[in-house]
C-alpha cells in the first residue's frame, strides 16, 4: 500500500511541475502593454469613473428633491 501512495504522490508532483512549466511557457507568449498604454488606460478609467460619479450625484440630487417636494405636497394637502 505504501508503494501505491508514493506513486500517487509522485504523480501529483509531476503534474504540478508540468503545470508550472506550461505556465512559464505561456507567460513568455503574453503580449504585455507598454507603460504608456497602461497610463492612458488608467487615466481613461479614472476620468470615466469621476464622470459617472458626477452624473449619478446630479441624478440623485434631482430625484431627492423631487421626492421631497412630492411628499411635502401630499402631506400638506391631505389635511
Amino acid at each position: 500500500m505504501a508503494a501505491e501512495e508514493l506513486t500517487i504522490a509522485h504523480g501529483v508532483w509531476q503534474k504540478f511541475r508540468d503545470y508550472c512549466r506550461e505556465v512559464k511557457v505561456e507567460m513568455k507568449r503574453v503580449n504585455w502593454p507598454s507603460k504608456q498604454e497602461v497610463y492612458g488606460n488608467t487615466v481613461m478609467v479614472l476620468a470615466t469613473t469621476f464622470a459617472f460619479a458626477f452624473f449619478f450625484w446630479i441624478c440623485d440630487s434631482v430625484f431627492s428633491r423631487l421626492v421631497i417636494h412630492t411628499l411635502e405636497y401630499f402631506l400638506h394637502h391631505t389635511a
